[in-house]
């Protein structure tokens, strides 16, 4: 949850992160496109994108702008500097390999989930999971194991801030079902996602969490629905999940610490 008072703020960096926001969402866009999506003027928009490409955060292409490099060099920062995230990166590889599904890890951070790591295996169905995006927590397996092991207060506190919106017609939206759900998971341990973010995909899904009971993040297994279901679905991919997140588990309390 944030907790930064908007007067607090500085507008023009507010600005600049806007431009850079719209163009990661579009992937290129022309000054008078930025302007136009942002409702600012062409001479603000013209300003802070030279500001940008001065230190290499945008790049420019004929009329487009596209972000630079040193974003990834941040991300990639960001990525490993995760306490969890070697042990997470092993695990995925193998687990991918293992079913030759998709695999991902992800994290909390201010109330949304994060992708720090996936994988696909052979048979993988390709997503939009990719690496850094985010998203709501109460819509995927891994995520919804994450809320499962966090107290009801900072459940109630994301809730407030992210809302319950609907990703699908199968997306829990009412606070009290959501609890009873998490509840469940709290009790087996697993969670599942059927087709709550993406139609006729699927997840099952359980949270990692430290020596102190603190979830560092929400490994899951996802493949489409067709495939995911019968004991597949609820015994053996299940059994896998817990399998590997004992085993992180136990590294995180004995090899990291």
């Amino acid at each position: 949850m944030t907790d930064i008072n908007e007067n607090d703020t500085v507008s023009t960096l507010d600005t600049a992160l806007s431009i850079v926001h719209v163009i990661e969402s579009n992937g290129a866009l022309t000054l008078s496109e930025i302007a136009t999506e942002l409702e600012i003027s062409t001479s603000t928009v013209h300003r802070h994108l030279n500001t940008l490409r001065s230190h290499g955060y945008l790049v420019r292409e004929g009329t487009e702008y596209r972000l630079g490099m040193p974003f990834l060099t941040l991300g990639g920062r960001v990525q490993t500097n995760k306490q969890v995230f070697d042990l997470a990166k092993q695990k995925v590889d193998q687990l991918a390999a293992e079913t030759g599904e998709r695999v991902q890890f992800v994290v909390e951070e201010n109330g949304l989930r994060y992708y720090l790591y996936t994988q696909s295996g052979e048979n993988a169905v390709q997503t939009d999971a990719s690496i850094g995006k985010s998203g709501p927590l109460h819509v995927s397996a891994s995520s919804k194991a994450i809320l499962a092991e966090l107290p009801e207060a900072r459940v109630d506190e994301i809730i407030e801030e992210h809302g319950l919106s609907a990703s699908t017609e199968q997306t829990i939206t009412d606070r009290e079902e959501l609890f009873e759900e998490l509840d469940t998971i709290r009790e087996s341990g697993v969670a599942y996602n059927n087709e709550e973010a993406t139609p006729g995909l699927r997840a099952v899904g359980a949270a990692v969490c430290d020596p102190d009971g603190f979830p560092v993040g929400g490994l899951s297994i996802s493949g489409p629905a067709n495939r995911f279901k019968d004991d597949l679905y609820r015994e053996k991919l299940p059994n896998l999940v817990l399998a590997a997140v004992n085993e992180l588990e136990l590294k995180l309390a004995y090899e990291v610490n």
